[in-house]
């Protein structure tokens, strides 16, 4: 059984009856593990000895989206609290405390749109033991940057771009992989071997989190995740972000993958 899928047992049990009352919204406790996990690695700081990541994190919710956990918010931030913690602790990530979850609520926030804030943030009075000895290897910034996700495709963007209506349009995407057609989500879609991925591929050459799809402007880019078997485009090796145009070939190690716009 997955983590996710646990998790979501666990909360389900949690609640009881008012779990399909508290979870007809469109923001999900799953998909709010999904992107905190995200956030997590994307904001990785690697010291002298360790790589930390974010302690705290802020979830922003549409007034709608915050009533519906209106008595079980605690337990949920619980669940997504020991979630992120078993999560840094499968990537071998070093927390300086254990995580920290609140939710807030944004007026500019639509049903189904939820935004995330990550920070790495020094407990107080030196505590955290060697974790906190050796943060200031790492020199942490706070990372107040808020990403906005969509459960319902609508967009993603920066915080202060919410409500601007400046939404990018953008072709659909789509991978093709042993046959099969599958769409890249409009957020973008990470592809490993882990069923955590948003595009699974079954194959011991491809990495648990191998690589990431990811829009940029009109177009879309994929990026190495640090794969052991890396990642080519048109048998060109690439390890930062690079492009993808209609009709490229991608190989996750030996995994040839077709890339489609349309």
């Amino acid at each position: 059984m997955s983590v996710l899928r646990s998790l979501e047992e666990k909360i389900a049990g949690l609640v009881e009856g008012t779990f399909g009352r508290v979870f007809r919204s469109e923001v999900r406790p799953v998909e709010l593990a999904r992107k905190l996990a995200k956030e997590m690695d994307e904001h990785r700081t690697v010291s002298v000895s360790r790589t930390y990541v974010p302690n705290e994190y802020v979830v922003w919710l549409s007034p709608q989206d915050r009533e519906r956990y209106e008595g079980v918010e605690q337990s949920v931030i619980d669940e997504l609290g020991a979630y992120l913690l078993e999560h840094a602790r499968r990537e071998r990530l070093a927390l300086v405390s254990r995580p920290q979850i609140e939710f807030r609520t944004d007026e500019r926030l639509a049903l189904g749109e939820f935004g995330i804030q990550a920070r790495l943030v020094r407990p107080a009075d030196g505590a955290g033991g060697a974790g906190a000895r050796d943060e200031h290897e790492a020199r942490p910034a706070d990372m107040g940057h808020t990403m906005v996700y969509s459960t319902s495709d609508r967009h993603q963007s920066a915080l202060n771009e919410v409500g601007s209506g400046a939404a990018v349009a953008r072709r659909r995407a789509i991978v093709v992989v042993g046959g099969k057609r599958l769409v890249v989500p409009p957020n973008g879609a990470l592809i490993g071997r882990s069923r955590e991925c948003d595009i699974v591929i079954d194959d011991s050459n491809v990495s648990r989190r191998h690589a990431e799809i990811s829009p940029s402007g009109q177009s879309w880019l994929i990026q190495d995740l640090g794969s052991t078997n890396g990642v080519r485009v048109n048998g060109r090796h690439v390890d930062g972000p690079h492009p993808l145009e209609s009709g490229d070939r991608v190989e996750l190690g030996t995994v040839d993958i077709g890339f489609e716009v349309e």
